[in-house]
């Protein structure tokens, strides 16, 4: 079984439960376990909403900037990317890897990008060279509910 989707979305918080909702819309149809499609949810909500905090465009004819968000279901293993056009990760401007902290226990933010890497199986923060931005894409092993309609026998 194949299947994938792509979102361009404007930088607005409105965006962000569309995105999570055809993720789910989509894991339930397939068949992907419950919890599994929770996980990928919640993860992919904490990527899309850095992004509409954080990529912000420069572009002064579109001040709200947009995003984009693809996922792939590809045999046993989920895929999600959400990509921006902000000024990227501030702690990997001129390096390719960073060691993230979580927030201290009193911060109201940033324990997102963390949330993301403890729901996946593999995480990957990135800068766009180039042309600025950032990506963080994820991946998750599915497990399937009996009898799912979409698995290959």
């Amino acid at each position: 079984m194949s299947i994938w989707w792509s979102l361009h979305l404007r930088r607005e918080a409105a965006s962000v439960p569309l995105a999570r909702r055809l993720l789910i819309d989509t894991m339930e149809t397939a068949g992907v376990d419950p919890d599994i499609s929770y996980d990928l949810s919640v993860a992919l909500t904490e990527a899309c909403a850095n992004a509409v905090e954080h990529g912000g465009d420069p572009d002064p004819d579109d001040p709200a900037g947009a995003y984009r968000v693809t996922a792939y279901l590809e045999g046993e293993t989920c895929r999600i990317e959400v990509a921006d056009s902000g000024p990227g990760f501030p702690a990997l401007r001129g390096r390719g890897t960073t060691l993230l902290k979580p927030a201290p226990d009193h911060a109201e933010h940033g324990r997102g990008l963390c949330l993301i890497r403890e729901l996946a199986d593999h995480v990957h923060f990135v800068n766009r060279p180039g042309r600025g931005g950032a990506v963080v894409s994820f991946d998750k092993v599915l497990k399937w509910r009996e009898n799912a309609p979409l698995v290959s026998a």
